[in-house]
């Protein structure tokens, strides 16, 4: 009998530790983890240098008021705006709280009330992120949601434009879904978004919670679209398994969230930000997304050969987070590859995403990728 809610389908395995990209299980199986526990440890499992600087830290300060002065924030601050269109910054603990505070940001400096999200999107559990979230799926059950989202398809340049009156405070978007599919923005919605936010003065909201952190082969996924953002989400990779999560936002809102506006208790506190600094720091350098983008390629070259099996309908995605469409269900692979020793998850009923650590080997990608090949290839051969 557990003492746990059920509210996660918890696979019957129990990961016990990890290094870089491999995981062991209480059993002493190992596996290769291309989850990174959903875009959340970038850097790999046990990181020497991060666990170096949490354990200096932790001899030092764990907590203090956000009422006093944070030299460490605005250090790790000034890190996340640098040669961006974004100045400030807030941080709290997860992405939801991040989407959260972007929301509350939007409509407190607009004084209007309604955002445009798309459909397929997801902006997390709570209230005001599930509301903006466009996915029937996660809303079942929890009565009436906040009525000031439209959601709109994804890519859909016509529809967008017939959303916008002159209640929208903002256009809130991923530039690539993740839990919604690994879709990736076209460069003609980029457009249309970016021109629509200039010409009705609406703010543009960028959630960045599973792409930022140079996952998708840039510090940040949308400076590979050319769009100018006035509010940016970040959390999962930013603490590489610590929680910290982060709101960054343009010059022009600084006085929209005075003193009294919006708070956190534990948002910023010394042991995250310790670690975020280190994150930043590793991920942030040039060489590193270098690598990430080759190892990106890399990756989907191995895994071309599969759309000539019948079985893939597609491959797309940016950097390290890569979604394979099947034809049929993605779930029976993602089991074999558990027992094959690959830790994959899913992304909606029909799309394998690939989520393995920036810091993972070329090897290790190849490794990965003869096992996805077995699996879905001999599915073809069964089937016919």
């Amino acid at each position: 009998m557990t003492s746990l809610f059920n509210n996660y389908a918890r696979r019957p395995l129990s990961i016990l530790k990890g290094q870089g990209t491999v995981v062991e299980d209480d059993a002493g199986n190992s596996y290769l983890d291309f989850t990174s526990g959903i875009a959340v440890t970038n850097l790999g499992h046990s990181h020497p240098a991060i666990i170096d600087v949490l354990q200096r830290q932790s001899e030092k300060l764990w907590h203090i008021s956000n009422l006093f002065e944070s030299p460490e924030q605005e250090k790790l601050a000034a890190a996340l705006v640098s040669d961006s269109p974004l100045s400030h910054v807030f941080f709290c603990n997860s992405g939801a709280e991040a989407n959260e505070a972007a929301i509350k940001l939007a409509r407190k400096h607009t004084g209007k009330n309604t955002v445009i999200t798309c459909e397929q999107s997801f902006h997390g559990r709570t209230f005001g992120a599930m509301s903006a979230t466009g996915q029937e799926k996660i809303k079942q059950g929890f009565g009436p949601l906040l009525e000031s989202f439209r959601h709109v398809p994804f890519n859909q340049t016509e529809a967008l434009e017939e959303a916008v009156d002159e209640n929208v405070a903002a256009i809130m978007i991923e530039v690539i879904q993740g839990e919604g599919g690994v879709h990736v923005l076209d460069k003609g919605f980029a457009e249309k978004i970016q021109s629509i936010c200039s010409d009705k003065d609406l703010l543009l909201i960028i959630d960045e919670v599973q792409t930022g952190i140079s996952r998708t082969g840039s510090r940040y996924a949308f400076e590979q679209f050319g769009l100018q953002p006035d509010i940016v989400t970040l959390a999962k990779g930013l603490g590489n398994g610590f929680p910290i999560g982060a709101m960054l936002g343009s010059v022009q809102l600084f006085d929209s969230f005075g003193p009294g506006t919006h708070g956190t208790t534990f948002g910023g506190n010394a042991l995250a930000v310790s670690v975020a600094q280190k994150v930043t720091e590793l991920a942030f350098d040039p060489s590193f997304i270098q690598e990430v983008n080759e190892k990106g390629s890399y990756l989907q070259d191995l895994l071309f050969p599969l759309l000539k099996s019948g079985s893939v309908k597609e491959i797309r995605g940016r950097g390290l987070l890569l979604g394979i469409e099947m034809t049929d269900e993605a779930s029976p692979i993602v089991q074999q590859a558990e027992k094959a020793g690959l830790l994959l998850v899913p992304a909606g009923s029909h799309v394998i995403r690939l989520l393995p650590p920036l810091t993972v080997s070329k090897e290790e990608l190849a490794e990965a990728a003869a096992i996805l090949k077995k699996l879905i290839l001999s599915k073809v051969s069964m089937d016919s």
